[in-house]
């Protein structure tokens, strides 16, 4: 039986904060609750949700605070997040950072951990710029690249601030091969007394 965890996974784009969440979320049994996703399955489910959410993204606005709020504190009172989940994309923004808060607090809980994936903006442009020519992602420029990046820097920085006073924020060097990686997270982890038992 793997220990309870309350983790949010932060990186710039490229920095594979996808594929470590995945790793990390299973290593200690728990879901990854990525808000991306979640609208993503709506949208293609045809649900009230996604209509709603299809309607505000083709205006080309991003999905309200508590709207996504919402949404996140659904799947957190699912059975399967009762002993930990894994954030990804969730919260953006210090508002958000406020409605998880008074919903962890009205629970009991806390964030036990805030992983940052720590990758220099230019191995982040190249990664994406390879990403996009593998599949043929003409829109993905060094410009548009560098501007979601910047969007990153903007809204990210002032979460990492927040958490960062609490002490709970482990900076992981995100170069390197996959693996190695994964063990640094997981050895960050180990100290705060959150260990993946084989």
């Amino acid at each position: 039986m793997t220990a309870s965890a309350r983790l949010l996974i932060v990186g710039p784009q490229g920095s594979g904060k996808g594929t470590q969440g995945v790793r990390i979320a299973e290593a200690f049994g728990i879901p990854v609750v990525s808000t991306g996703d979640i609208f993503r399955a709506n949208i293609k489910g045809g649900t009230p949700l996604g209509a709603q959410v299809s309607e505000i993204t083709a205006r080309g606005d991003l999905v309200p605070d508590e709207l996504t709020s919402e949404i996140v504190r659904d799947r957190l009172s699912q059975d399967d997040a009762a002993n930990g989940f894994l954030l990804d994309g969730y919260p953006r923004n210090s508002v958000q950072v406020g409605h998880l808060d008074e919903f962890l607090t009205g629970r009991g809980e806390a964030l036990d951990a805030v992983i940052l994936l720590d990758v220099p903006r230019d191995e982040s442009i190249e990664r994406l710029r390879l990403r996009a020519e593998e599949q043929g992602r003409a829109d993905d420029t060094t410009e548009a690249i560098a501007h979601r990046l910047d969007i990153y820097e903007n809204e990210t920085a002032p979460i990492l601030g927040m958490y960062g006073v609490r002490g709970i924020v482990d900076k992981i060097d995100g170069v390197g091969s996959l693996d190695e990686i994964t063990e640094r997270v997981f050895a960050a982890l180990a100290v705060r007394g959150l260990r993946v038992e084989n």
